[in-house]
């Protein structure tokens, strides 16, 4: 995983020429990077004459509609080897983007187990992260702290959720699904998974949701708003024998492996068809057996046979 970081940039004199050059050079952290952080960026413009004043405008909205066009890219899409019978919608984690999974998709493709499902890596839009000082990245929903500085448990991490920003994601993320459908392909047919953040999305969507899901993945994650979870099922409840597959490493710092556990105990507690597997060692990462294992989960509920 790349990560980059700019511990402090101090801009003197701004000009139209300085600003297009700092977005020239955060441009690609945004389109490709693991993670990034942004500790200070300060910019100080020194005395300047009126038209300086308005170069430095212009530069400035220059550099707000450069940020403004980057907060959702359009998903990263590898169609079906084959006859387009399913489709596997994998959401990325805080930070991340959808190339940060294609190489998950083209292993899996590569085995040609899964010919018929086409994959789509949908990219959150770059919002403001209040642990990152309030400098943007990319995310699906604001996060105030990472692991246990909240609290060990879930309840604790319920504290710092943000609710508004996890239902318009989830929004995003139905709207996806419904172009699938709208393409001819059942809401049974259909997998959400994700990484950390977008394995979070991914339980809490899929469960809410108001159509059947063919299966639901959520690596190295945990449950969200569980305090008022039931609220958001839906009274039909389509998705209560919709199998989840949960991955997580027991040695994962970030998103506690305590929260895996407790979101895997929560969902049998509501009904849910979960099973949780744990892999000795990992740390917030993904390993080749749970690539394999997830393989596997897609392979059972997508292959040729079940269309």
């Amino acid at each position: 995983m790349l990560s980059f970081s700019l511990s402090r940039i101090v801009v003197s004199g701004v000009s139209l020429a300085a600003l297009i050059a700092i977005a020239l050079a955060i441009l690609p952290s945004f389109l490709g990077l693991d993670s990034f952080s942004f500790s200070e960026l300060k910019l100080k413009p020194e005395p300047q004459n009126t038209q300086t004043q308005t170069q430095t405008e212009t530069a400035t909205n220059i550099l707000d509609d450069t940020m403004a066009s980057l907060r959702r890219a359009a998903p990263l899409v590898f169609p079906a080897l084959g006859r387009h019978t399913a489709t596997v919608i994998f959401i990325h984690g805080l930070g991340d983007s959808g190339s940060g999974w294609a190489d998950a998709v083209q292993l899996w493709q590569r085995k040609h187990r899964l010919d018929e499902v086409k994959f789509v890596l949908p990219n959150a839009r770059i919002m403001p992260i209040t642990m990152n000082q309030g400098y943007p990245m990319p995310a699906w929903f604001d996060v105030k702290t990472l692991g246990g500085a909240s609290g060990r448990t879930l309840d604790a991490k319920a504290r710092d959720e943000d609710e508004a920003g996890i239902l318009e994601s989830r929004a995003y993320l139905y709207s996806l699904i419904q172009q699938e459908v709208s393409e001819g392909i059942s809401s049974e047919r259909i997998v959400l998974g994700g990484f950390s953040q977008g394995g979070a999305m991914s339980i809490f969507s899929g469960l809410t949701a108001p159509f059947k899901l063919g299966g639901i993945v959520g690596l190295s994650s945990w449950m969200l708003l569980h305090h008022k979870f039931k609220e958001f099922i839906p009274e039909s409840n389509p998705n209560k024998e919709t199998p989840i597959f949960m991955g997580h490493g027991d040695s994962d710092q970030l998103v506690l492996y305590e929260w895996g556990l407790a979101t895997e105990q929560k969902l049998k507690e509501f009904g849910f068809d979960v099973k949780l597997e744990t892999y000795e060692g990992m740390q917030h990462s993904a390993c080749i057996q749970e690539f394999d294992d997830v393989e596997s989960f897609l392979v059972s509920r997508l292959a040729s046979d079940k269309a």
